[in-house]
């Protein structure tokens, strides 16, 4: 098989599938300065990512912000317009047998062949790729509650992507890259889904994970991306977001709530009948020290949520760049 009928046949049936290889002694996921444009529109602006071997990577932005893009470039389906992208060290575009070695992708949007059922699919993918874990194949089956012997043209938008799923879970890659993977499945498939990354995690397998279902990253990911209009605008650990982030302090007053005076690192988000919601950056001191002027009942202070975070760096911007 030649190296454009093997870019060219995983997308077409959204899993990439090659032979296995040995362990990779370098980053999982590697971009330097990563650059992409379609005509005027500028969908990658300097990209700088770096995946370790084992991770749990969560990729976030909204539609539109360039996470299909970037990972068209890592699997070599689209050229940079400038920089590098390498998979295990291997740039997809120029060495795509290698690249593709060591990784099972997932689609965004299920692309099969209608004609095949479920396990024919399995098969056709399992023999391209030189074979997959037959055992874990059905365990992966059984989880899912797939029908294996319908045809795809038969299956929901939620049951193709199962197949995909499955197809990429059974392969046990070193490198598992997944595209918005829970797009169509019921909250129980998405606990199925859970189990399934958590699985490959303990396996020593890195999981790339592009998403828009923040609660869905913050349950799973080590680590974190914001993308927003092409680049990385934040990164780290939920801890380290966090800690870099307001904290959220609620206080309910006997009484109407007070018009509190400037207070340093204090933005008032909200104000009802008797209550306040702040967003503290910094030390609580000096807004702990006005507060007591008042007649306080309750005050309760939490760490920002990964929601919050993200809508932190899209307020009043859709951060478009390009999908």
């Amino acid at each position: 098989m030649s190296s454009s009928e093997l870019r060219a046949d995983p997308v077409r049936g959204g899993v990439a599938a090659a032979s296995s290889g040995g362990t990779a002694s370098v980053g999982a996921i590697s971009a330097e300065k990563l650059t992409k444009r379609y005509g005027s529109t500028l969908a990658l602006d300097g990209l700088d990512l770096a995946v370790a071997p084992g991770e749990v990577y969560g990729y976030l932005g909204p539609n539109g912000a360039g996470k299909t893009t970037t990972i068209r470039i890592l699997l070599g389906l689209h050229r940079a317009s400038a920089g590098r992208a390498r998979l295990s060290g291997c740039d997809a575009w120029e060495m795509p047998v290698a690249a593709h070695r060591r990784v099972a992708y997932v689609a965004g949007e299920p692309s099969l062949w209608p004609s095949l059922t479920g396990a024919e699919t399995f098969e056709f993918l399992a023999s391209i790729r030189g074979g997959c874990d037959r055992a874990y194949l059905q365990m992966l089956i059984e989880r899912f509650q797939l029908d294996p012997d319908k045809k795809i043209r038969a299956l929901s938008k939620g049951n193709r992507q199962k197949v995909q799923l499955i197809a990429a879970l059974a392969t046990r890659a070193e490198l598992l890259i997944l595209d918005e993977p829970t797009s169509g499945l019921d909250p129980l498939m998405e606990v199925a889904f859970r189990d399934s990354v958590h699985e490959a995690k303990e396996r020593g397998q890195t999981v790339f994970l592009s998403s828009h279902i923040l609660s869905e990253v913050e349950v799973l990911c080590d680590r974190v991306g914001i993308l927003r209009g092409g680049r990385l605008v934040d990164e780290g650990t939920l801890s380290q977001l966090r800690h870099l982030s307001s904290q959220t302090v609620e206080v309910t007053f006997q009484g109407p709530a007070p018009s509190l005076g400037t207070i340093p690192g204090v933005h008032v988000v909200s104000a009802g009948e008797s209550t306040l919601r702040m967003e503290v950056s910094g030390p609580i001191g000096p807004l702990l020290a006005e507060l007591a002027k008042y007649p306080v009942l309750t005050l309760s202070s939490r760490e920002p949520s990964l929601e919050e975070i993200f809508l932190h760096h899209y307020d009043g911007s859709d951060g478009r760049g390009g999908e």
